[in-house]
């Protein structure tokens, strides 16, 4: 009975048991069912560290633009990424930093005012962009370019962290848009702007890129900046400075052209670097010139070899811009090809010509801030002037592009110049405006001028100086050889030529000088390294060692060479200064019949009677720099004679008597009463002053002085010295004294002028800093404050005789009143 009872609830618990497992098991059943159908969730991916390098689709969506060239640049609202291959990385770029735009005030767009060579380079998440410097070099395989290299390290302008790499990390993406949306110095104003003017710092609220442009061998930047200025150029009333910077950054090649090296004997734009390498035992400045690549191809060089005209692998070509009207197109592409001829002697054939530039259509691809296309831009600017800038490989010297910027009002400087310096033989340089063939006459002469620095070439001042005087008076002569041998001087319009002077040519053209300058700049020396070429070079220089054809005279701040000046002609300034003077009292008495238009103003005569009186100081100033002048005549070692010779005693003393004679004797000539009465209220005596003032101290300028001191004292008797001059001088201003006449207006202001520059030379001039290729001068220490204190005590005698024999009283109150002067002069305490 127990065992039944036993069994029985065994039995139980097992139905139980199997109840409850069936139980569990069906609704697990049902929960794996219910399961199935949910998404089981997922862990959230980690945020990326911030400034990690992210996948390339996640920095360059789609909604950014991209611009192929040598970076992809790809751009969104004011945002700028650019795609650097690796194959750049390390390479290096030129970057040129030039104003576009400017303020009013501040110069005028165009103007370069930095240049520095940088390289991308890859630094762990970051990519670098450093100063490169090739101002100091030394070869690699020597030990000392360690050293150099060691005190040379590349600063660095920007640290970009690394945002992305291309698809198949060949490039690298980076935000470059801080480079240029923030004030980096060496991109933006330029230091001496921001001292000049106090600008503080930039106004980021006023300031951004307008575009970014990718060409295959440069990136082009404008970017419009504010600063904050305490003294603006202009609309003072902002505070502020606005105008746009340019930047272009320009692949240099792979292998840079073989140098040229410089000589001083043939002008020539040129760059120099300090090398350590030498076995000079000192550094020394190797200097190289600025050119274009020019080569013989291949295929040609035995035809080059015999001596025939080639073609080059590249020729260089020049697109005028579509924005030039289209009547001066053709005078512009012609004063390019003008230098065909030059090139010729340089052995080629074909190596420049000027296009129009191509349309929209005919090329898509042109863009004239494209490096691969040099360009004459036409900008509608007030500005009369012309420039031509170029861009040329640190390294070597190479020309990469090169840009002439044509302002408009080019023209009024022309047309200026030609009637004053040519009217007087000339019926079209008459009128206010020239026919059509004669302004493009004068813009084909300044084409070929502009186009000549973009080849390489600076002004030639001394070239004008070769020819003889009367020889400008040739029509014969001057067919053949223009009216200087080289267009690079500033000899202008032939103001020499007399009525009667049939056919005399009026302008210079591509010379004798341009051609020889080219040929041995550009000419190639086949099979020989830069260093071996100087031998070759010399010898070509020698060739015409002597012959004022070929000589080059550099362009000066201040005169110290007169037979360098700009704007004169010939071999002798007072010869030609006198024809020139004569011409000028020839238009005076018809610039009213020359310049007056029915119902117009006198405003035009006014405007060249300004010129006229102008171009008359200008014959001064060629003249009086023949006092205290010494001649320079650049020689080599191996070359016989001097280098620096002072102008003849003889010359120096004619050309202080024909300033006398022309302008301290008051030149009646330009006191027209007729023309006064209809373009000005006052203002003839001061005209006349300030000329005569501006010419006196200029001849009595301490550094002059110094001159003839020291020649005096190298060459004795030969020398005009300074008791010569102070006596011709004294004798000329103060003639009055000696003769008793009346002293009129003019001369009057003009005494007072001396007696003030003696006084300014004794008790007020500084010592002077040599500059610009002169040398210091002490003035307390040398004889010019005892020769001003000499003259004020001769003159104070002079004065005290003169008084009482005055002819009326206005000439005895202005020698009582000279007196006083003197005397305070004398003894200013």
């Amino acid at each position: 009975m127990k065992t039944k009872k036993i069994l029985a609830q065994l039995l139980l618990v097992a139905f139980v048991f199997g109840i409850s497992v069936d139980a569990e098991a069906q609704r697990k059943k049902k929960t794996s069912k219910k399961d199935a159908k949910k998404v089981v969730p997922q862990k959230p991916a980690p945020k990326p560290k911030k400034g990690a390098i992210q996948p390339y689709s996640k920095i360059v969506t789609k909604d950014y633009t991209t611009d192929q060239g040598l970076f992809k640049v790809h751009s969104k609202d004011d945002t700028y990424l650019f795609e650097i291959p690796d194959s750049l990385l390390k390479r290096e770029m030129l970057m040129v930093t030039r104003i576009a735009k400017t303020a009013s005030g501040l110069g005028f767009g165009g103007g370069k005012t930095n240049t520095q060579v940088l390289r991308w380079e890859r630094n762990k998440k970051n990519i670098l962009l450093r100063i490169v410097s090739h101002s100091v070099v030394a070869d690699t395989i020597l030990p000392v370019h360690e050293a150099v290299v060691n005190s040379n390290f590349e600063p660095i302008l920007f640290s970009f962290p690394i945002k992305a790499f291309n698809k198949d990390s060949t490039a690298t993406v980076i935000d470059a848009t801080a480079l240029f949306a923030t004030d980096i110095k060496p991109l933006g104003l330029p230091g001496f702007y921001r001292k000049g003017y106090q600008a503080t710092r930039m106004d980021k609220t006023r300031s951004y890129i307008d575009r970014v442009s990718s060409y295959p061998r440069n990136i082009e930047v404008r970017h419009v900046k504010t600063y904050f200025a305490n003294k603006p150029p202009s609309n003072s009333a902002l505070g502020s400075i606005t105008l746009q910077m340019s930047n272009s950054m320009v692949l240099l090649p792979k292998v840079p052209m073989k140098r040229r090296y410089f000589d001083e004997r043939v002008g020539w734009f040129a760059r120099g670097q300090t090398d350590y390498g030498l076995e000079a035992q000192k550094s020394k400045t190797v200097r190289y010139l600025d050119r274009y690549r020019l080569e013989v191809k291949d295929e040609d060089i035995e035809k080059f070899k015999r001596g025939e005209l080639v073609e080059p692998k590249k020729q260089i070509v020049y697109y005028v811009d579509r924005a030039t009207p289209k009547e001066w197109v053709p005078y512009i592409i012609q004063g390019v090809n003008d230098w065909q001829v030059a090139f010729e002697a340089a052995g080629f054939k074909n190596a420049i010509v000027g296009k129009m530039a191509p349309t929209k259509e005919e090329d898509p691809e042109y863009s004239p801030e494209d490096v691969r296309y040099s360009v004459i831009r036409y900008l509608a600017s007030p500005i009369p002037n012309a420039n031509g800038p170029h861009v040329s490989d640190p390294r070597s010297g190479e020309i990469l592009e090169s840009d002439i910027n044509w302002y408009h009002n080019v023209m009024s400087l022309l047309h200026n110049w030609f009637f004053i310096q040519t009217a007087a033989i000339n019926p079209d340089a008459r009128g206010n405006n020239f026919k059509t063939e004669t302004m493009g006459r004068l813009i084909r002469f300044v084409s070929s001028h502009e186009l000549g620095h973009t080849l390489g070439l600076p002004h030639n001042m001394g070239s004008s100086s070769a020819y003889p005087v009367d020889s400008l008076r040739s029509a014969s002569f001057t067919k053949k050889y223009g009216t200087a041998p080289s267009i690079m001087d500033y000899a202008r319009f032939n103001y020499i030529a007399q009525p009667g002077d049939k056919g005399v040519a009026l302008m210079p053209n591509i010379g004798t000088y341009d051609k020889y300058a080219i040929s041995w700049g550009y000419r190639p020396i086949l099979d020989t390294d830069a260093k071996d070429e100087k031998a070759i070079l010399d010898s070509w220089i020698l060739k015409h060692a002597g012959d004022p054809m070929y000589r080059f005279g550099r362009q000066q701040r201040g005169v110290v060479d007169p037979s360098s000046q700009t704007e004169d002609l010939g071999d002798d300034a007072v010869k030609a200064s006198n024809y020139g003077i004569k011409n000028l009292k020839r238009i005076l008495p018809r610039l009213e019949e020359w310049t007056s238009e029915k119902g117009e103003t006198y405003d035009d005569m006014a405007t060249m009677y300004g010129q006229l009186v102008g171009q008359f100081g200008r014959y001064m100033g060629h003249v009086s720099s023949n006092v205290g002048g010494v001649y320079e005549n650049y020689k080599t070692t191996d070359q016989k004679g001097a280098v620096y010779t002072h102008v003849d005693k003889a010359r120096q003393r004619e050309s202080l008597k024909f300033v006398i004679d022309q302008l301290f004797k008051t030149p009646t000539w330009l006191l027209d009463k007729d023309l006064f009465s209809k373009v000005q209220s006052s203002g003839a005596l001061e005209g006349i002053r300030s000329l005569q003032v501006r010419t006196l101290n200029s001849v009595l300028s301490a550094d002059r002085m110094a001159r003839m001191i020291e020649n005096e004292t190298l060459n004795g008797t030969k020398a005009y010295n300074l008791v010569s001059m102070f006596y011709d001088l004294r004798r000329g201003i103060w003639s009055e004294l000696y003769n008793g006449r009346s002293i009129d207006t003019y001369r009057r202001n003009l005494q007072k002028a001396h007696i003030e520059r003696l006084d300014f030379l004794l008790n007020t001039a500084k010592n002077q800093r040599g500059r610009f290729g002169t040398p210091s001068v002490n003035i307390g220490q040398s004889d010019i404050k005892s020769f001003a204190r000499g003259e004020l005590t001769r003159l104070q005698r002079d004065v005290k005789t003169a008084v009482s024999k005055a002819s009326n009283t206005t000439s005895r109150y202005h020698l009582q009143d000279v007196l006083a002067r003197i005397e305070v002069a004398l003894d200013p305490k």
